[in-house]
């Protein structure tokens, strides 16, 4: 044929090598490509085309190992159809260069519109978990794994790298037009590591550890409670109940002086106890420990063992967090949020949660 047609390097024949029902294994037919290849005269006037077929279910690792054997070209199918068991599926091969960092030469940045376009052309459904293109291949319901995948991405934003390596996800959600809001998924085999990165995307509060362990238990409680996957929303309104401010609390914060010294502090505070108003005082080496101090007139005895501290956002829409972690005089712990536009209120308000937690 290629005598006839005198095929050039600028005009080349497209030589297409098929494996219709997969009569061999994978390394199998790309020895079978190279030998093609390496005997074939003329061969830079030639392409050649792979054509795998998925009947032993290797029809990626086939078309894989057949470029690496020689070969110019992959002939396929979106996410595989194709009758049988269908043909290779070029967006699995494609994505596999590109997770390899060989541009395959085709846009997938909108994977979902890819996904809709097949359904929609041959009312086929994908499934949920076909590489790269089903709905929970970047969804991590398991403990250890979700505790992973945030360290991951805490290392990642520490050393700002652009390189990409975050456990369980080969390639950016991103780089698909994925978000990162379904990477972590809540039910009842989630842990502590899931719940805060859900709690740290959705709200930007990055707990402590020993309060992620804390939260956990509740939003454990809650998934076993409903029997279902937990949203963002669910796992929002459970903190706010268990740790933020409520006008039902014992202790109300209504307003705040502090003044003295460094090292000697007084805080004044107007607070509702049990529904009544009242004025409470304490000294104390800061803010916090004033607090303490004037709380012990009327409530819980309280040791702080832990304070944390950071920003939400930037600018002047910034907000403040604070967490504390106190022990009672009967030895229990208890955790407290606060949240404010000012970073000295939000530590009183956590104080005064850890207080209504006593």
């Amino acid at each position: 044929v290629m005598d006839v047609l005198r095929p050039t390097p600028d005009a080349p024949i497209i030589l297409n090598l098929p494996a219709t029902v997969e009569c061999a294994t994978p390394n199998v037919y790309a020895d079978q490509i190279e030998l093609f290849c390496r005997d074939l005269p003329n061969r830079d006037a030639a392409v050649i085309s792979l054509h795998t077929h998925n009947d032993r279910g290797t029809g990626v690792a086939a078309a894989e190992l057949g470029l690496m054997a020689g070969a110019d070209r992959v002939e396929g199918c979106l996410l595989g159809n194709g009758e049988r068991t269908g043909n290779c599926d070029l967006v699995t091969v494609a994505l596999n260069l590109y997770t390899q960092g060989i541009d395959p030469g085709l846009d997938l940045s909108d994977i979902d519109q890819v996904v809709n376009t097949v359904q929609y052309c041959t009312n086929i459904p994908v499934h949920p978990r076909t590489p790269y293109a089903g709905d929970l291949v970047f969804t991590a319901f398991s403990g250890s794994h979700q505790d992973a995948i945030k360290k991951g991405f805490a290392a990642r934003e520490r050393q700002n790298d652009l390189g990409w390596e975050v456990p369980y996800l080969p390639i950016d959600p991103a780089d698909l037009g994925r978000s990162y809001e379904a990477v972590i998924r809540v039910n009842s085999q989630s842990g502590k590591g899931g719940v805060a990165w859900v709690i740290e995307q959705d709200r930007g509060l990055k707990l402590p550890k020993r309060l992620q362990a804390d939260f956990s238990a509740h939003v454990q409680a809650l998934a076993d409670e409903t029997s279902r996957e937990l949203g963002a929303a669910d796992i929002w309104a459970r903190f706010e109940a268990t740790y933020l401010p409520r006008e039902s609390d014992r202790f109300v914060l209504r307003d705040y002086e502090e003044s003295g010294t460094s090292g000697d502090r007084l805080f004044v505070g107007h607070v509702s106890v049990d529904g009544e108003e009242r004025s409470i005082a304490g000294r104390g080496n800061g803010l916090i420990s004033g607090v303490i101090a004037a709380l012990g007139e009327t409530g819980p005895a309280l040791d702080v063992v832990d304070y944390n501290e950071h920003a939400i956002g930037h600018g002047a829409d910034a907000q403040a967090a604070a967490y504390v972690e106190c022990r009672t005089a009967d030895g229990r712990t208890v955790f407290g949020v606060g949240l404010d536009t000012d970073i000295a209120t939000a530590s009183v308000r956590a104080v005064l949660s850890a207080a209504n937690r006593a």
